[in-house]
């Protein structure tokens, strides 16, 4: 007989029967809730007069292997396991609250948009019959975009990928791609629940991440410009209510149109007042998985943003001795791999990271706050002392300027605000402070000089009224 450890540290992760207990209960409430609610949602579309469908044309052509029911049916297991993976009781909570988000969506979606799938599956014989004949037992037609089974598949993807190494990382994505695949060889779902389920199952992951609190938890009304990004918060939301607007006028061929829409609202919550925690930008430069995807149209559209400003212009200038200012260097640009990077980016993933990485994530357009600057001048400084040091964000044109001038006036020679932008668009001519920038960092240049930068972030932040700027802003 096997010896059993004493020391509850010397258990296997996947042993800890305080973690089995608690997987247990989160089972016991999200094993009953689906078959509730999944049935409940089938009976009433099937007691609807009508219910449509979205399809195209080619999805005839989609073949019926009845062997995918193997893989379809292996979420199931899939579901029950994931709970082992969890290293510790907050990513096993996470991953109960993705699995509770994701029903509740699904089911929001089967009962305000209901759908079925559009023809008969054939009678099947043999082996896999059995499994066809189990499934209808509780399955209907119903219940299809956004797919729960995707969903799911989504939600546990990202999990099991995130705790496999080596070759088992290769076969779970394989797995996994072909429990997707079976969804529309199973004759289960149409195409279009797929793309929708995927968003779904992401959004879940992007609400519950692992490391950190939930980008929920980040909003913060605005203190400092709110007129400003009120204003592009607004604009996004058009943007989305376009493309939305675009993708119903096009359907089903324009309902692509909806996941760009999608991503517009949720950069509209961005600077409505979750800020960068819509980004997700983690400390190594890497957007996570789920922000990618949910935001790829828009991540897209930065990227090509990037491209058409700066294609032409020098990737970066050395403003002082060891301090360069200017973009997000290339995957390519091997030269700036001799430099560290403070990257102010929230919106493009740094490529290729050198060995000495910060990030300090700003949203675009918008003024830096005292607290910002002063993290950000500091981080500088200390980078500096180390070797030569690359501040860049997306342009090189005014986060990275703001944070490079402020730098200059703390430890540079020239003392006067005005003169040391004047210098630095003389070294990077395309270099442009808005009003509201200039006026900021001349407030933050104020509280400097009074004192230490961090005992007067404070400060400053009560300094002058947010009226006060606003009057000052609409006599310039």
């Amino acid at each position: 007989m096997k010896n059993i450890p004493s020391n509850p540290c010397d258990y296997p992760v996947w042993y800890d029967r305080h973690k089995i207990q608690h997987a247990l209960l989160w089972l016991a409430l999200l094993v009953p809730l689906f078959f509730v609610s999944y049935n409940f949602t089938n009976h009433w579309a099937e007691s609807l007069p009508e219910v449509g469908h979205v399809v195209f044309d080619w999805e005839t052509q989609i073949p019926l292997w009845a062997w995918t029911i193997v893989p379809y049916w292996s979420i199931d297991l899939l579901y029950c396991l994931v709970f082992l993976l969890a290293s510790n009781r907050h990513e096993l909570n996470r991953m109960g609250l993705r699995l509770l988000t994701a029903q509740l969506i699904c089911i929001s979606c089967f009962m305000l948009w209901p759908l079925q799938f559009s023809w008969p599956r054939p009678e099947l014989s043999g082996f896999f019959a059995s499994w066809f004949e189990l499934l209808m037992s509780f399955d209907r037609p119903f219940n299809q975009a956004p797919s729960l089974h995707i969903t799911l598949l989504m939600i546990l993807w990202v999990s099991f990928a995130s705790h496999a190494r080596g070759i088992w990382r290769w076969l779970v994505h394989v797995w996994f791609a072909l429990i997707g695949l079976s969804v529309l060889t199973t004759w289960q779902h149409h195409f279009i629940d797929v793309p929708t389920g995927m968003l779904a199952g992401f959004l879940a992951v992007w609400l519950w991440p692992v490391s950190g609190s939930s980008p929920l938890c980040a909003w913060r009304k605005p203190t400092i410009d709110r007129r400003r990004r009120y204003q592009l918060a607004f604009s996004y939301l058009m943007g989305a209510i376009l493309f939305a607007g675009i993708a119903y006028s096009l359907a089903p061929t324009g309902l692509w149109l909806l996941w760009a829409s999608a991503a517009l609202v949720l950069v509209s919550l961005a600077y409505a007042g979750l800020s960068v925690a819509v980004f997700q930008k983690h400390d190594q430069g890497v957007q996570s998985i789920a922000a990618r995807w949910l935001l790829a149209p828009y991540l897209f559209a930065a990227r090509i943003n990037q491209w058409c400003w700066t294609r032409r212009l020098a990737p970066r200038d050395e403003i002082a001795p060891g301090v360069w200012l200017g973009r997000l260097p290339a995957r390519n640009d091997m030269d700036a791999q001799q430099l560290a990077w403070l990257d102010l980016t929230a919106e493009i993933s740094a490529p290729h990271r050198p060995k000495h990485y910060h990030c300090l994530p700003h949203l675009d357009l918008v003024v830096m706050d005292a607290a910002t600057i002063a993290a950000a001048v500091e981080q500088l400084e200390l980078m500096r002392q180390q070797g030569p040091v690359l501040v860049c964000c997306a342009l090189g044109f005014s986060r990275s300027a703001v944070v490079a001038c402020a730098w200059l006036l703390l430890y540079g020679e020239e003392k006067n605000c005005a003169k040391v932008i004047f210098d630095v668009r003389n070294i990077r001519p395309w270099v442009h402070l808005s009003y509201h920038q200039q006026r900021e960092l001349e407030y933050w240049w104020q509280a400097q000089q009074g004192g230490d930068v961090m005992a007067q972030a404070g400060e400053y932040d009560q300094g002058p009224s947010q009226e006060q700027r606003e009057n000052e802003n609409h006599v310039q």
